[in-house]
């Protein structure tokens, strides 16, 4: 019979001991939260330090970095309570500020892509840097990715996180308006990982956060993830040209390598030809969440490696979610573990409105106000 997680956690914790077969540190998991802690973690050029936090709570451990909002590692058991480190990321600040697509970072001001790096709001044409072929990806050369942030660690009831901060200045990387974000990540006494963004701006803007943690859940330079279960709960997608800029339609994944209505491997489809798969490399698409925009998170994808039992469900109150097959990784890159990563050792399920929303009137707005504050929510719930 396999355990639960969290049956395990709570188990130990009742019996007063620590939860040994969970590996080291296991008597903090078993017993409630661990106050985040700081640590170096190398300079940028500039000579700007950088600092990583420590948190542990419910069972999960979280690394997260000032650069970027990094998570550099992310630890969770599997049936047998043994830990894996289920992200992928590097060893050195180096690797990050040189090399690093977007392992574990947050993303603004505006996820995915944008057409051209251009957009109109209110009647005024914005220029925006552009960093894909003809196109801006994830807020362009300096994204929110390669900042440092300001990090305020807090505990709160049973709750630990972080919450960092960061404010976008006028006319950065072409985006109107000052934009001043907080997003909060926090691990609750289940191991779950929140996080909450929050923004406002002086001008009129467009925001699109996102966090672009790639997961492989039977552990980081593991191997591939084709045999990872994924279920989706969306009945369309946002098909796009050969630049993966959506084309505006909507269009069923029924019949299609991208219905995932039901649990199925991500291997089983991803080299069956299909036009759209053929430009991307694999999967590297919006999918247009049934629930749509909801007041409070719902779950919306589920993620299961069978061999490890593994399991990461997401909740959310975003109408897209990105799912990216790790296209991209060509064996260059050395990650934590000394490993290298090569095409599809992992995958991001990315919550957000729309790529290139700002160009497309049917997609829902992205447009934020002064007056107004943006408020997202997504909850990563694990198990095994």
């Amino acid at each position: 019979m396999e355990l639960n997680r969290r049956t395990v956690i709570a188990g130990a914790a009742a019996a007063g001991i620590a939860a040994t077969t969970l590996g080291t540190g296991t008597a903090q998991a078993a017993s409630g939260s661990r106050k985040p802690v700081r640590e170096p973690f190398g300079k940028l050029a500039d000579g700007t330090k950088v600092y990583r936090w420590s948190l542990e709570n419910g069972g999960t451990r979280l690394k997260v970095l000032n650069w970027g909002g990094v998570v550099q590692g992310l630890e969770i058991p599997d049936r047998h309570g043994r830990y894996a480190n289920v992200s992928l990321g590097f060893a050195d600040i180096g690797d990050y500020v040189a090399k690093t697509p977007y392992f574990g970072a947050l993303i603004g001001r505006y996820g995915n892509r944008i057409a051209q790096g251009r957009f109109t709001l209110d009647g005024r044409s914005y220029q925006l840097s552009v960093n894909d072929g003809v196109n801006s990806l994830h807020g362009g050369t300096q994204g929110f990715d390669k900042h440092i942030w300001d990090v305020e660690p807090f505990t709160r009831g049973s709750d630990v996180g972080l919450h960092l901060h960061y404010t976008s200045v006028d006319g950065e990387m072409g985006y109107p308006g000052a934009l001043r974000a907080t997003v909060t990540y926090t691990l609750t006494r289940h191991g779950d990982w929140r996080i909450d963004y929050e923004a406002t701006t002086d001008r009129p803007t467009v925001v699109n956060l996102t966090n672009h943690t790639y997961w492989n859940l039977a552990g980081e330079g593991t191997g591939g993830i084709e045999g990872h279960e994924l279920t989706i709960a969306a009945s369309r997608y946002t098909p796009t040209d050969s630049g993966l800029i959506p084309t505006g339609e909507l269009a069923p994944v029924a019949g299609t390598p991208f219905d995932f209505r039901h649990a199925k491997t991500i291997g089983r489809d991803i080299r069956a030809g299909h036009v759209q798969q053929v430009q991307a490399k694999g999967y590297d698409h919006n999918w247009v969440l049934d629930k749509g925009i909801t007041a409070r998170p719902e779950h919306i994808a589920t993620l299961r490696d069978p061999r490890s039992g593994r399991t990461l469900k997401i909740a959310t109150d975003q109408p897209g979610l990105q799912f990216y097959s790790g296209n991209f990784l060509d064996g260059t890159l050395v990650g934590t573990g000394g490993h290298t990563y090569r095409q599809g050792d992992a995958l991001c399920l990315e919550t957000q409105h729309f790529p290139d929303s700002p160009n497309h009137a049917n997609f829902p707005s992205t447009v934020l106000r002064p007056g107004q504050t943006y408020r997202s929510t997504t909850i990563h719930t694990f198990g095994a």
